[in-house]
């Protein structure tokens, strides 16, 4: 791209106060900046993609009990995002390198390299947006926390986020017998079945998870994907057969308000009669583990093992306040995209 067709303004969304309940659209800005010019050891990137997650919800509080840094009023948010080096004062990213990296929000960025900003090969899967699936995090809690595979029977709670719907093709893809997905309506029940290969589904408004679980997995599941909390965790603990392993990935029944989801009761001496393994993590991926989930993700769509099972928001920054309140009011499923640039 040449330096005449980069624009003299892009756009970006601000973070102006913090939510006290529901978010709203007053909670952020959209203002029009002077668009960035890298200084020594950086780099311009014209962002095409960026990841929208519910944890980016938590990260407007003031508080957060997550190991990772909450947003600051007044800035714009970090998220992952994906875009193309169009100028470089780096040699390390030269011009046309595509990159992941964490300066979203924003149709333009500058970058510099260091953690969090890992070089990709575009070739490697059908699309950009591609990149922003939560692959990483939803194999390191199936694979190495679970060891989920073959003959398995697999639940997982919230399965039509980002990491659900991966979690259960992971666990599909590595042998497991059964995969069961909880989520909130019909019409997600159709798309996990439908679209991202789940084996059964159910949504939990239509009665008490414990009874689905014992319809749909008669002898109980040997492994649980947690993303949820609460009464969804408790009737899998309930359900699981002994030695059964739980991943603990999410807390989704208490992200918002309420703390049902981070304090569900745990049947104790249930779990240690059954010799149950409860495992919590954070996903923190280098750049070769991203490049091997990446080179499995590809080999795996190529095989027809998994899909990219994904719902596409277009409109750029403009519509980024209202695409993120829609994702918090459970209106979309699979992981969400938001297209920055054409």
């Amino acid at each position: 791209m040449s330096a005449e067709a980069i624009p003299a303004t892009s756009r970006e969304l601000r973070l102006v106060s913090r939510p006290a309940d529901r978010l709203t659209q007053e909670n952020f800005e959209l203002v029009e900046v002077p668009t960035p010019t890298p200084g020594d050891g950086e780099v311009l990137v014209r962002n095409e993609w960026m990841f929208l997650g519910s944890v980016y919800r938590d990260l407007m509080n003031s508080e957060t009990a997550l190991p990772i840094p909450n947003y600051e009023i007044g800035k714009t948010p970090w998220c992952t995002t994906v875009g193309t080096v169009v100028v470089s004062n780096n040699e390390e990213l030269p011009v046309g390198t595509f990159i992941l990296h964490y300066e979203g929000w924003r149709e333009w960025a500058v970058v510099s390299p260091g953690f969090g900003v890992k070089k990709l090969d575009r070739s490697l899967l059908p699309g950009a947006e591609y990149y922003l699936a939560n692959g990483p995090t939803a194999w390191r809690g199936i694979v190495e926390m679970a060891d989920a595979g073959e003959g398995d029977v697999v639940f997982v709670s919230g399965a039509t986020g980002a990491v659900g719907t991966l979690a259960g093709q992971i666990a599909k893809a590595r042998g497991a017998k059964l995969v069961i997905g909880s989520t909130g309506s019909k019409e997600k029940v159709d798309f996990l079945l439908n679209e991202a290969g789940f084996d059964a589904a159910f949504d939990y408004h239509d009665g008490p998870v414990l009874d689905r679980l014992r319809e749909l997995a008669p002898d109980g599941i040997t492994v649980c994907f947690d993303n949820v909390g609460g009464d969804q965790f408790e009737a899998a603990v309930e359900h699981a057969q002994p030695g059964a392993r739980f991943a603990l990935c999410g807390a989704l029944s208490g992200q918002i308000g309420g703390t049902d989801g981070d304090h569900p009761r745990l049947a104790l001496m249930r779990a240690i009669a059954k010799q149950l393994t409860f495992r919590g993590f954070a996903t923190f991926d280098t750049e070769e583990q991203l490049a091997a989930w990446n080179q499995t993700f590809a080999t795996w769509l190529n095989e027809g093992k998994i899909s990219f099972a994904h719902t596409v928001v277009k409109g750029g920054v403009p519509v980024a306040a209202e695409a993120f309140i829609a994702l918090l009011d459970k209106k979309y499923a699979g992981t969400v995209v938001l297209q920055l640039n054409d």
